[in-house]
């Protein structure tokens, strides 16, 4: 008996060191990197779960814990301020979702009011790895982070943060350690309430954002109530807005913001209750269309669903007086004047014909919006116009068609083919792309005329969805329809002469001013960098089909004509490859593209003390020299690698307009002209001045 009682602890203590070497495979491949400190900021990057799946979606998230006093800023950074960026470096076959941003703060300063975050906030993404991804490996995650940070003064920050986690063929469990954090972030995290339905409505200054409950007994949002746009320009920051109570409606009246002006077609972003909307959500997620305030009564409440096709009917017939439509609209009176006297079943089958291109392209339009909405998206009309690439093909296009209106090319077969070519069946083709067409062009001018419909259309069953964008298109088709069969009305019309002519090199100006709308949208979208690449590429595409034309006139050698399509294919695909407009550089597991802040002495030195790498670009948008060098270098990867790696500021002198301090400091260089760069380096008081014309090998051999 003695001997087993002095053998037990002995026994266990063996048990427990086993234990312990059967975990250290695990303990190896788990490697929490430690957090990265900043002057003001502590970065880490964290996962909920201690291990990885295949195929199973994981949740991690970018931890910030500023100094006191300071603070970093949310999506929309209000009237100051930048976002926090994340730019994923993930393995092979990794996907990353979009960032969950935990609802910010008022931030007062002076007479501003900012939206950002003080103490700490976790931002989470939710990754998903590769079905193949084998178990056993290590799996290494990897975020480049920038943000900036504030209290009086800003600094912008960065930090390239990894964490290591192994993978495994067992479900994940928690990380206890870290899914307090990820709770307490998810709870500040939008979400779409059950329990509210919220629309919004314009009113003359702003705005009315009204939530009604679903059913009866839906408890009220307690404490202050505040929306935060996720979009600039759109809400007045400093305005306050005021919550009233329509029997069990909640009403907050917004005022629009100063330099917004117009309504805006949506409000997206969140709307925050102290007290919570219900139970641990204090912020609903809205994204929601905005509905004209002459529309108001009618999309609020239909009466019946043959309102709503009533008012799409109407509002497809107005479509025709629009500024993008206008032109296709007077060129097929064109062709029904031409075809006057015709044999009638030639007329009426392109009144047939382009009708169904029309209801075509919106039968489309409603399946792609119906499986985006299956996928949990939250879409309106012209959601196409968001894609930067659908916005710049539309301009090449119309831009395209608007020099065919104007002489500058024929093709016989064309949407704007008027005359002889309606006879055959290649016409009748053209007149089916010109339906299809005519709803493309028709969706940046529809919002205002369409609300009603067009929001019962985004929000009803699919089928009913379906028969209001079919009813749409027909009141936008119903004209030519109704020309083509009751041949009466086209003898109305005036007889074919020159006058068509002109006025079809008139209808050519309101497609350029089509195109001219849409490079302004496209503006909005992309870097100025890629937006004067835009402009090139249209140029290209212009000269393309102007050699076509000029090269296949009449009397042309054989030969020509071959070199003319050589060109055309030559020019317009070197346009569109120019004008392209994707972030080279800037996707996932590529470089982090550069962040320029403003250029001022007193950033230099504050820079220099840190002793950082200092790259200053004194630019301008009227400089094409500028313009060349930035494209040239800064869309290197390995230019981007090297200024990554090495942490180097990038400052730019913006001399656009004219700037005394700008102008004096190239004066201190002898300097009176642009494009000047200058590189300063650690330890060095006197800058390193690069030549005038920039390759990224001179930049490279300075900064290395």
């Amino acid at each position: 008996m003695h001997d087993r009682r002095a053998q037990h602890p002995f026994r266990l203590a063996i048990a427990a060191v086993a234990m312990v070497l059967l975990a250290l495979p695990g303990l190896v491949t788990v490697a929490h990197a430690a957090p990265v400190r900043t002057a003001h900021v502590e970065a880490e990057l964290i996962a909920e779960k201690s291990s990885v799946r295949a195929g199973e979606t994981f949740d991690v998230g970018v931890r910030l814990k500023m100094k006191p006093k300071w603070h970093t800023y949310w999506i929309n950074p209000g009237d100051t301020g930048l976002p926090t960026k994340i730019v994923w470096r993930l393995p092979e076959g990794f996907q990353a979702g979009d960032t969950q941003w935990p609802h910010p703060r008022r931030l007062l300063v002076d007479d501003l009011v900012n939206f950002g975050y003080e103490d700490e906030v976790l931002l989470i993404s939710s990754l998903t790895p590769p079905a193949s991804l084998a178990a056993g490996k290590p799996v290494t995650l990897q975020a480049h982070v920038s943000w900036l940070v504030c209290e009086v003064e800003c600094v912008p920050e960065q930090a390239d943060l990894t964490l290591t986690l192994p993978s495994s063929s067992t479900a994940p469990v928690a990380d206890s350690r870290r899914a307090a954090l990820f709770s307490a972030a998810r709870s500040l995290s939008p979400g779409v309430s059950a329990d509210w339905n919220f629309s919004a409505e314009a009113t003359p200054g702003g705005y009315r954002l009204i939530a009604t409950p679903v059913g009866t007994g839906i408890a009220q949002p307690s404490g202050e109530l505040y929306f935060f746009s996720q979009d600039a320009s759109v809400v007045d920051n400093k305005a306050d807005q005021p919550v009233t109570h329509e029997g069990e409606r909640v009403v907050a009246t917004l005022r629009r913001a100063a330099d917004a002006s117009e309504a805006a077609p949506r409000l997206r972003g969140m709307w925050v209750a102290a007290g919570g909307w219900q139970a641990g959500r204090t912020a609903a997620a809205i994204d929601i269309p905005v509905v004209a305030p002459e529309l108001v009564a009618p999309a609020a409440a239909p009466s019946s669903l043959l309102t709503t096709l009533l008012l799409a009917l109407v509002g497809g017939l107005i479509l025709n007086l629009m500024p993008c439509v206008f032109p296709v609209l007077g060129l097929k009176i064109l062709g029904f004047v031409d075809q006057a006297g015709e044999n009638r079943r030639h007329v009426v089958l392109h009144g047939l014909m382009f009708t169904a291109g029309v209801l075509l392209s919106f039968w489309i339009l409603a399946a792609l919006l119906a499986l985006l909405r299956a996928g949990g998206e939250q879409l309106g009309w012209g959601f196409q116009l968001q894609s930067p690439l659908f916005v710049y093909m539309l301009a090449a296009l119309l831009l395209v068609f608007a020099l065919n209106l104007s002489g500058v090319w024929e093709f016989g077969v064309s949407a704007t083919t008027v005359g002889g070519s309606l006879h055959t069946r290649s016409g009748l083709a053209g007149t089916f792309f010109t339906g299809f067409l005519s709803t493309v062009v028709a969706t940046p001018c529809s919002a205002p005329f369409l609300a009603p419909a067009l929001g019962a259309a985004v929000s009803l069953p699919i089928a009913q969805s379906f028969v209001v964008f079919t009813v749409i298109g027909v009141g936008l088709s119903l004209p030519y329809l109704l020309l083509s069969v009751f041949p009466s009305a086209v003898r109305l019309l005036p007889r074919p002469g020159r006058w068509m002519e002109t006025f079809k090199q008139v209808m050519a100006f309101p497609l350029y001013a089509t195109v001219v709308y849409l490079v302004w949208v496209l503006a909005g979208q992309i870097s100025d960098e890629h937006l004067l690449s835009a402009a090139w590429g249209l140029i290209l595409v212009a000269m393309g089909v102007w050699v076509y034309g000029r090269w296949t006139a009449p009397g042309t050698r054989r030969g020509a004509a071959r070199l003319a399509v050589m060109a055309l294919v030559l020019l317009v695909g070197g346009g569109l490859w120019l004008g392209w407009p994707v972030q080279r550089s800037s996707g996932q597991g590529g470089p982090p593209p550069v962040v320029w802040e403003k250029w001022s002495p007193e950033r230099v030195a504050q820079l220099q003390a840190e002793n950082r790498i200092i790259y200053v670009d004194f630019t301008a948008r009227w400089c094409a020299t500028c313009q060349t060098n930035k494209q040239i270098v800064f869309h290197s990867d390995r230019v981007l690698q090297a200024f990554a790696q090495k942490n180097v500021a990038t400052l730019r002198a913006d001399w656009t307009n004219s700037d005394p301090q700008i102008t004096a400091e190239l004066a201190k260089f002898q300097r009176s002209a642009i494009p000047f760069n200058l590189i300063y380096k650690p330890g060095s008081g006197r800058p390193v001045e690069l030549p005038t014309l920039l390759t990224p090998e001179l930049v490279l051999r300075e900064i290395e």
